[in-house]
């Protein structure tokens, strides 16, 4: 069984018990936090797509550690004009282990409620159009 996740606007393909690196999360070390943002959920060759969620489906996970990328160096240059920056960041990350992919059965819902019948509105009588005038001609 594997879901397709958005977790903080990247899309993440799931499996349970998998280790996973996203951006930042707010949250502590050991403390759970579960997805509701799942996008396709197949199970077992049984494929839900959901417009644009699959509703009733969770994905549980559990925060790991926080951690820091690889170094990325940024080297901006213009040739024969002197001009040379060179920059680095280190990316913040948070690994995450899947523990769970839980789905609700759904059951179809009856429509139990009867819609009230609106009272019809009496119908006003339009008011009659007035012809328009004939202009005059002026004859000089």
């Amino acid at each position: 069984m594997y879901a397709v996740v958005e977790i903080q606007g990247s899309q993440f393909k799931v499996f349970e018990n998998q280790k996973l690196y996203v951006n930042r999360l707010k949250g502590n070390e050991g403390t759970k936090v579960s997805f509701n943002n799942v996008l396709l959920v197949d199970d077992n060759g049984k494929v839900k797509v959901g417009m644009p969620n699959v509703s009733g489906t969770v994905v549980e996970a559990k925060i790991i550690s926080h951690q820091k990328d690889d170094k990325v160096i940024v080297f901006k240059k213009k040739r024969r004009k002197g001009y040379k920056v060179k920059n680095g960041h280190r990316q913040l990350l948070t690994e995450l282990l899947i523990e769970k992919i839980s789905q609700k059965k759904s059951t179809p819902v009856k429509n139990t409620k009867e819609k009230p019948k609106v009272a019809a509105k009496p119908k006003v009588a339009a008011k009659p159009k007035v012809a328009a005038k004939p202009k005059k001609t002026s004859d000089k």
